[in-house]
Order: structure tokens, then C-alpha cells, then sequence
């Protein structure tokens, strides 16, 4: 999705070095809301074998539309102080790169040994989840360049609109330029803003939202196709007009703003039994996947779906909801730190 003051966004877990300024007290908001979205990004790749199920396809429109851009917000708020300058661009490197360079190995190498595809690695196509470190990575390189345009917003949602209508050399472009306009507008929200979504009358208003967004999810989910929501592709793979395309890319991205807006209005600003938890998002959301994976190989949905709608989905939600605090707890953090948070001082000047 991941530590200053204000904790940090979803990726990466460490960036500061020897000789940066030290970290103001951590904000308890932030972790808070790292933890809840990665755990919105796990339950959503365990409802993935569970398409076609009109309840989960309901439930997966809504999440969609904005759990991803409720990631990118906040890894666009943790991005402002980036400056291409040796102790930022090294913590980039170690935080997002290296891992993404393991990951993008590891989850080709799984399927493989679970008798799917066999193995390539090939870094400039991300393999499943990790295509959003190396989004991640072009966006922070991006900081000071939106940081010194007059209208940055204008520019990027410009850019993603006009980037579903034409062809890219990989799903990564697409879904890197769609989904860069909440990035940038993380980069313009300061802590005022996040403060005025904690007032009263802001989560009254999140919660008109929520219902409305359900009801919406409820009556479009027969008819909308799920790529409206995950930017991978070029409009003409949604069988649109460039004009009905252009607007419905607009649509998406304000309804994809305002339920981000009307989450963050809802989180709890408290210290929380998982607060602490999300300072390891990173953890679950790299390493969710090979249980998911994992599950789909075993044939585990096949079982699962003799429930029925209601009853897979409960159950998978559960399941996955449940997943997450084990993969963010300390025993899973010790064993897997070395992929997840390398120490590689020992490959940089000092």
C-alpha cells in the first residue's frame, strides 16, 4: 500500500538510513489505515477464484474501486519529502526495488512448482501483485517533477485519461499512468486535510457514501466490466467509444476519490489492537498471495463454491481477513525479513 511521524505508505517498510534526521513519533492514524487496506487487498485476490458468483462480483466492483487508489493516496502523502539524493534513492532502491526484483522471481518460481506456467522471470513484465512496486518505484522517482508543475492534478489526470486510448507495451504503463492521478493528489494532501475527514460531519457524510456506493455496486456489478476499475487495459478492450471511454475513465476516477476520501473519514485515529500491525503491511501484502496461489493449485475453491454464494464468500472473507494480522505478526516478520526489508548497507558508500 508501506515510517515517519505519520507512518508510512503501504511499501515500503524501511527508508531511513544512518545519518537522516530522525522519525517524529509514529501516528497511529496511518498505521491504522495501512492495515485496514491491506487487508481489503487480501480478502480482494482471495475472492479472485470465486468469479462469476453475482455476490462476489458485487462485492469485488466495490472494493476495487478504490482500495487501490486508497494505497496510492497514501504512498503519494509519504512521497512529498522524496528528493532524488544518495540516502533517498538508496532507501528506494532497498525498499522497493530489491524486493520487487525477489518477488517478481518467487511468484512465477511458486507457480511453477504448483504445476502452472512454467518459470520466467521477466522483470519488466510484474508478475501478479508486484506490478504495484514497480509503480510505486516510477512514481517516487516522479515526486520533484509534479512538485514543480502549476497545475500538477490537471497534468496527471490528463495523462491517465488519455493513456486507456492508446496502446502501451505492458499492462504496468497503463495501470502506472491510470492510477497516477491519486498519487499526485497524495503529494497535495497535508495534514489538514487528513484532519478535516475526522470531524463528525465527514464521517457522517463517509457513510452516506459507503451505502450509496453499495447500492451502486448492487445495480452495476450485472453490467459494468470489472476492467473499469483496474486499469490494465486500453479502452478498446472495454468495447466502448473513445468518447464513452474517456468519460467513463472520469467517472471512475472520481468515484475511485471519493470512497478513498470517505474510508480514511472512517478509520479510527485511536491507538487500535492492530495499529501496530500495520507498520508491516508490506509483509501482507508480498507474501498473501502464495497463500491464495497456493490455495487455487490445491483445488480448495472447487470445495469451496459447493457452499454457495453467500457461504464462499463468508467463508473466504473470513479467511482472508484473518490472514492478514498472521502474515504482519512479529513470527512471520523475523522469518521473512530478509526478502521484505534487505539490510544492504553493505553494497553502498558510506
Amino acid at each position: 500500500m508501506p515510517v515517519p511521524a505519520e507512518a508510512s505508505p503501504p511499501l515500503p517498510v524501511r527508508e531511513r538510513r544512518s545519518g537522516d534526521a530522525p522519525h517524529r513519533p509514529r501516528d497511529p492514524y496511518f498505521d491504522n489505515v495501512k492495515f485496514l487496506a491491506v487487508v481489503l487487498v487480501v480478502v480482494g485476490h482471495a475472492w479472485g477464484p470465486l468469479r462469476g458468483m453475482r455476490l462476489r462480483d458485487t462485492a469485488h466492483l466495490f472494493v476495487y474501486t478504490f482500495h487501490m487508489p486508497l494505497f496510492i493516496v497514501i504512498a503519494g502523502h509519504f512521497s512529498r519529502r522524496f528528493a532524488v539524493k544518495q540516502g533517498k534513492v538508496r532507501g528506494l532502491i532497498v525498499g522497493v526495488a530489491v524486493p520487487y526484483l525477489i518477488f517478481e522471481a518467487a511468484y512465477p518460481l511458486y507457480v511453477s512448482l504448483l504445476g502452472g506456467a512454467p518459470f520466467v522471470w521477466s522483470p519488466l513484465s510484474p508478475y501478479y501483485l508486484t506490478w504495484f512496486l514497480l509503480a510505486l518505484f516510477a512514481w517516487r522517482l516522479s515526486t520533484p517533477l509534479w512538485q514543480q508543475l502549476r497545475w500538477p492534478l490537471a497534468v496527471a489526470v490528463l495523462i491517465s485519461l488519455i493513456s486507456g486510448a492508446v496502446r502501451l507495451p505492458d499492462p504496468v504503463v497503463t495501470r502506472t499512468l491510470g492510477f497516477l492521478p491519486f498519487f499526485v493528489i497524495g503529494l497535495l494532501l497535508t495534514e489538514d486535510h487528513f484532519r478535516l475527514l475526522r470531524t463528525r460531519p465527514a464521517r457522517v457524510a463517509a457513510v452516506l457514501v459507503a451505502a450509496a456506493a453499495a447500492v451502486a455496486a448492487v445495480l452495476a456489478a450485472p453490467h459494468v466490466d470489472p476492467e473499469w476499475v483496474g486499469y490494465r487495459y486500453p479502452d478498446e478492450r472495454l468495447g466502448v467509444s473513445p468518447l464513452v471511454a474517456f468519460g467513463g475513465r472520469a467517472v471512475v476516477l472520481v468515484c475511485g476519490l471519493v470512497m478513498t476520501a470517505a474510508f480514511l473519514a472512517l478509520v479510527p485515529a485511536r491507538r487500535t489492537w492492530f495499529t501496530e500491525l500495520g507498520s508491516a503491511s508490506m509483509y501482507v501484502y508480498l507474501l498473501h498471495g502464495f497463500v491464495v496461489l497456493g490455495a487455487t493449485y490445491a483445488g480448495w475453491y472447487s470445495l469451496v463454491r459447493e457452499l454457495g454464494a453467500v457461504g464462499a464468500l463468508t467463508v473466504v472473507t473470513v479467511l482472508g481477513a484473518a490472514l492478514a494480522p498472521v502474515l504482519a505478526g512479529r513470527p512471520v516478520r523475523r522469518v521473512f525479513r530478509w526478502v521484505v526489508e534487505p539490510r544492504l548497507d553493505w553494497a553502498f558508500r558510506h
